[in-house]
């Protein structure tokens, strides 16, 4: 049971409504040079463990904190970082950081003990819930039905009945071994790329992974985004302290000379399937930009390949990184497209010499993965489970994406609107002629049930940039809703021409 779960137990128990932040005291003056993350974390471990931060108790914004004890945000928000992924504290979005409840007798105790009455408001301490559509074409989830729960629970009996001690240890900031070896087998093989084991990292999702690249590469770079783009990754950049920019792309993707112009030296593209316009940089502007490399030791992009598994016209493009000469390609891509997005499992490739300084930095840390999670992801793949998956899920989508493609054509949708990028990756573009208000169209599919986002929303200066084009995001869908889908759709359209 988790720490949220247990602020849902209103039949049973009565909980203590907290007002007041317990603010953190700490001295830094006999460290005896353990670094001040390391030492900060350790303190409030410590006050934690003998209970002078008692369970539940609400602790201090990351800010509050480092103004208080006269430290950066980004060591509070490391340390933080750190008591999360070790279970000592948790955080509610919106809400804060809170003690956790180390065994479920210390909150009752501790709940019996105050036995003061919850205001009738206790979504205080609730996660939020999102809306649920029939069908949502923003959304990234993957369908349920194809997951391979009965081979997935195969290999994680056979892990547990391996009774390796290796199970039960403290795993490397960069992961299981096992698991890396067993990545660095596949990228060589179904992606062309060459790297050890040890330039691998395993993260808790995409997320976690930025954070610890901004933090790496450090806080006086300039960063550039795609606009439009995935804007998760500007808001992970900008938390974490960088310097950060949108920059516009063209037909081709991003365009060096605006890098230039910029004085920008970290860039995070998605060449293989660009999000959200579909676009696949060609080969001249992939060179354009590993020569921009070149031009200074101080630049990097990342690549972002998250979807590329899902190619559905000939092989997948080469990566960046397997192009690249200079050794400034920093590679990441995630198992939430490919097994499931609740899997928060995503890995990075580093180059060589930013592996070294990693270990340097991050050494002290601990995976933020389960080990177990991350042994049978290992096995998984190195049985050739993971492959055959990656098989029969792209014959699904494409099938999926057929079979929406087909019912749009045949509907009077087809008479106004035509389809774009839609060979590559798990969504497409629909392009509505210019007699339609889509803004409306947008708002009245959303109260039929239908999530329909336009593009603009995308470009991070919130200004129309184009004109009459939805994002068609379908991996969520069910096959046998597509009828019922396209046809509310063309009801829809046909009710707003301008």
């Amino acid at each position: 049971m988790t720490d949220e779960n247990l602020f849902s137990l209103n039949s049973t128990f009565e909980l203590k409504r907290i007002y007041n932040i317990k603010m953190i005291t700490i001295s830094f003056e006999n460290r005896n040079g353990v670094g001040l993350c390391e030492f900060l974390y350790n303190s409030v471990k410590k006050q934690i463990l003998d209970g002078t931060l008692k369970p539940l108790e609400k602790l201090p914004s990351k800010r509050t904190l480092a103004s208080n004890l006269g430290i950066s945000v980004i060591t509070v928000q490391n340390a933080y970082s750190q008591l999360i992924s070790e279970g000592y504290i948790f955080s509610i979005e919106k809400k804060g950081f809170f003690v956790t409840n180390l065994t479920l007798e210390n909150y009752k105790n501790n709940v019996v003990q105050n036995q003061i009455k919850l205001d009738d408001d206790i979504s205080f301490l609730e996660e939020e819930k999102s809306v649920k559509y029939f069908a949502d074409f923003s959304s990234n989830s993957t369908s349920f039905e194809k997951f391979p729960f009965a081979l997935w629970s195969h290999v994680m009996r056979q892990v547990l009945n391996s009774g390796d001690e290796k199970l039960l240890e403290r795993v490397n900031v960069k992961g299981v071994l096992e698991l890396r070896k067993a990545i660095s087998k596949y990228l060589r093989e179904f992606r062309n790329m060459y790297v050890s084991p040890e330039q691998i990292v395993i993260g808790s999702g995409t997320e976690s992974l930025y954070s610890m690249v901004v933090q790496l590469l450090g806080f006086k770079n300039i960063f550039a985004v795609e606009n439009p783009g995935f804007k998760k990754v500007y808001k992970v950049f900008k938390l974490n302290g960088a310097e950060v920019f949108p920059v516009d792309i063209d037909a081709q993707g991003i365009n060096p000379e605006s890098l230039r112009k910029l004085n920008a030296n970290i860039v995070h593209i998605s060449p293989s399937h660009h999000f959200p316009t579909g676009i696949v940089m060609p080969v001249r502007r992939r060179k354009e930009l590993l020569s921009w490399l070149l031009e200074s030791e101080n630049h990097y992009i990342i690549e972002d390949d998250y979807d590329s598994e899902f190619r559905f016209i000939g092989k997948p493009l080469n990566t960046l990184q397997s192009e690249d000469s200079s050794g400034r390609v920093i590679y990441i891509n995630t198992f939430s497209k490919t097994l499931s997005p609740s899997f928060r499992m995503s890995f990075m490739v580093l180059p060589k010499i930013l592996s070294e300084k990693f270990n340097e930095k991050f050494g002290f840390y601990s995976s933020s993965v389960s080990s177990f999670e991350q042994f049978t992801l290992a096995e998984f793949i190195l049985q050739g489970y993971f492959e055959k998956h990656i098989i029969r899920m792209k014959n699904y989508y494409r099938n999926l994406r057929n079979s929406l493609i087909f019912e749009i054509q045949k509907s009077k949708i087809s008479e106004f609107a035509e389809i774009q990028e839609e060979e590559s990756g798990l969504h497409f573009l629909l392009k509505v002629k210019s007699d339609f208000s889509t803004e409306k169209i947008h708002l009245e599919l959303k109260e039929k049930g239908i999530n329909l986002p336009l593009l603009n929303e995308y470009f991070y200066d919130g200004t129309e940039r184009v004109k009459n084009i939805f994002l068609v995001n379908y991996s969520g869908i069910k096959k046998n809703d597509i009828s019922k889908i396209v046809k509310i759709m063309e009801e829809v359209f046909n009710n707003n021409r301008k």
